[in-house]
């Protein structure tokens, strides 16, 4: 009989593979909580949330129920010139728990297209006000998406190189990493100019650069310098966002908010493709007019569709009981436990941890990238393990579901535990 694997290789291109030589896909039937079913049988410890969205675990019984509801009362509906209950209700609940200088919600349907439309918003303001500025400033090694616009804010590297003469031109940063704040607020004193529409950054932590952390103090000075020229703050938080660093978002840890951000990944729970870039009222009104054309012209089929609505409405449930937030400090705290004895071990380096995400270096002889081969290693013998982890490079991570249980958390260390053992012989 065909495999459900030998059936995918024969009709699907994934992402961010090789497939000539990508081995079969592995073939999931099911999931419950933190665990993945295999085709054969098998378990796998989900630590990696599935690509950081499925922050309450798989198949939670609660936003089912919601979705369900809500596909048996409205599926979608086109949301130019039209609205509906859920979209606006999320809007009145998500509001509240940003930044409290955040004022409007725009839907779209995935992480690099909230970027997008908060990279249109910035350039438009400064257009409709008559005053165009065209410089953005980033952070070297930053990941904001996919999508042209998304890659042009983010670091330079070897997936962008075959569209960099598509890109527009950005100035770049280092990430003002423990060490090294008072070389970036130096270098940051003569980027910020009049000229800057924008500064976007991907608060406190820098995910699929490697896992970068820094602290809220240097972010704060950061976005003080770039707001004395009048440039728009862009906080992208389609990872950081949902409690994963410890409060319910990263710039919640800042004494300076942005002027727009970037939400997905975690706010449909994984459920499904949803995403929203907020901004200040200051924004939304630069584009009120009777000129037409100072109109925000950007949509999607499926912005705000009911469905992924009534999802994120069900996690938001979750995600703001004292349950789900005692949960987070739980796993910050077992976290915190593991990093003192990661930190014994000769093959690992710089130990980072910010709330739920902790993360560390393997030390390698090789190259200290995306591309180093240990990651292959390690990637292969965790899952043998039972235990999905997915390595950038030479960095391991963890970032796993809220309902994970301290059982389940220890399994995945003590695998971790092995790989070292097996690296140190």
């Amino acid at each position: 009989m065909t495999t459900l694997s030998q059936r995918d290789q024969a009709v699907i291109w994934h992402p961010f593979t090789q497939m000539q030589t990508a081995p079969m896909p592995i073939p999931i039937v099911r999931g419950k909580g933190s665990v993945l079913y295999t085709e054969d049988g098998g378990e796998l410890l989900d630590m990696i949330s599935s690509w950081w969205v499925t922050i309450h675990g798989h198949a939670h019984t609660h936003i089912a129920e919601r979705v369900s509801a809500q596909l048996r009362t409205l599926e979608h509906t086109i949301f130019a010139g039209f609205t509906h209950e859920p979209a606006v209700q999320l809007a009145e609940r998500l509001l509240p728990v940003l930044p409290t200088n955040q004022r409007r919600v725009f839907y779209s349907d995935n992480g690099s297209t909230a970027v997008e439309v908060a990279l249109k918003m910035a350039f438009q303001y400064w257009h409709n006000l008559g005053k165009p500025r065209r410089k953005v400033v980033a952070f070297d090694d930053a990941y904001h998406g996919d999508t042209f616009g998304a890659m042009a804010v983010g670091g330079r590297s070897a997936f962008t190189a075959p569209f960099a003469p598509f890109l527009f031109d950005v100035t770049y940063l280092p990430a003002p990493v423990p060490g090294r704040e008072a070389e970036v607020l130096e270098l940051a004193r003569a980027v910020f100019t009049d000229e800057v529409a924008a500064f976007i950054v991907e608060p406190l932590v820098q995910g699929a650069g490697g896992m970068v952390m820094y602290e809220p103090d240097v972010l704060d000075q950061l976005f003080a310098m770039a707001r004395t020229q009048g440039t728009l703050l862009i906080a992208d938080e389609v990872m950081t966002g949902f409690g994963r660093t410890g409060k319910l978002f990263a710039s919640h840890y800042l004494t300076e908010q942005p002027d727009l951000m970037c939400l997905s990944k975690g706010l449909t729970g994984g459920t499904m493709a949803l995403s929203i870039t907020t901004c200040t009222e200051a924004i939304y009104d630069a584009f009120l007019s009777t000129d037409k054309m100072k109109t925000l012209f950007h949509g999607h089929s499926f912005t705000a569709n009911p469905v992924a609505c009534a999802a994120s409405l069900a996690s938001l449930d979750l995600l703001l009981t004292s349950e789900r937030q005692a949960d987070i400090q739980r796993i910050a705290d077992q976290h915190t436990a593991f990093a003192i004895r990661l930190r014994q071990s000769p093959v690992v380096g710089n130990v980072r941890q910010r709330g739920t995400l902790l993360a560390f270096d393997l030390v390698t002889s090789g190259q200290t990238s995306y591309f180093n081969n240990i990651r292959d290693v390690a990637y292969d013998f965790l899952l043998e393990k039972g235990v999905l982890m997915r390595p950038l490079g030479n960095v391991l991570y963890l970032m796993p579901p809220y309902c994970t249980t301290n059982a389940q958390l220890q399994v995945a260390y003590e695998a971790v535990f092995a790989l070292l053992a097996q690296l140190e012989a």
